[in-house]
Formats: C-alpha cells, sequence, structure tokens
C-alpha cells in the first residue's frame, strides 16, 4: 500500500506518494488547496493508500505558524469523512527550504522556476515523505 504526503498551503498543495513497497518517495502533484479533499478523496478510491502524512507547520522555534488552523480544520475534516484512511502530521520545518535548494541544484532556469511555483510545493511534499520514511526504519 501507498503512503501520501501533503504540503498544505494557502492556495496550492503539494502532494506526494510512495511506491507500492514503501521505498521511494516521488512527487505526484501540486492541486489548488480549494480541490484538494476532492483530489485525495478520487485517489485514494483507485489506489490503496495505507495513510495520509500531513507536514505540521510550525515556526523554527516550535511556535504554530499561521497556516496550522488551515491544516488542522482539513485534517478534522478528512478524520470525519475517511475515517479507513489515517492521517497523521509530521514536522514539515525546513522542508520549503530544502525544496527550493534542490531545485536550485537541479539546474531548473529562473523562467522555468518562476512559470512553475508548484514545484516547489510537490518538492516539499517529497522531501517530508522521505523525511517521514526515513523516521520509520
Amino acid at each position: 500500500m501507498r503512503v501520501l504526503s501533503i504540503d498544505y498551503g494557502k492556495k496550492r498543495t503539494g502532494i506526494a506518494v510512495t511506491d507500492p513497497l514503501q521505498i521511494i518517495a516521488n512527487g505526484l502533484a501540486t492541486v489548488s488547496t480549494s480541490e484538494l479533499f476532492t483530489f485525495l478523496a478520487g485517489y485514494v478510491g483507485k489506489e490503496q493508500v495505507e495513510r495520509i502524512v500531513i507536514g505540521k507547520p510550525v515556526q523554527p522555534n516550535g511556535q504554530p505558524s499561521e497556516n496550522l488552523a488551515r491544516v488542522e480544520q482539513f485534517v478534522a475534516r478528512w478524520r470525519k469523512q475517511h475515517p479507513e484512511v489515517p492521517i497523521e502530521y509530521y514536522d514539515e520545518r525546513f522542508t520549503s527550504v530544502l525544496a527550493h535548494r534542490a531545485i536550485l541544484d537541479s539546474g531548473i532556469g529562473k523562467k522555468a522556476r518562476r512559470e512553475n511555483k508548484g514545484l516547489v510545493d510537490e518538492v516539499s511534499a517529497t522531501i517530508l515523505l522521505q523525511d517521514w520514511m526515513q523516521s520509520r526504519r
């Protein structure tokens, strides 16, 4: 079964997924946050998903970020409507910084980075999922 990860944003949300053996994490999509619930419900209806890991937005000092309330509302809604697919929080501090660095290191040009703003969200979700997988080993 697969594991999904979510880098939840106010406008856009990055999603990553493992392979069925949970060995590799890959970026899946960047979706409009307003369409996230529908996207995930459709995905778990087609694929076997063991769980969803969602980034818990906290500041470097451990204090909640302004996005935490939105994430908590989403998690509560998911748990109510899809209790068969558990969702859990995972510390997402520094994933966006690491994603920006990975994208810069990959050699993607400035114009391409500007045109594909969702790439950072998807890469952040992938880093989040890789970290979660490492923590389980």
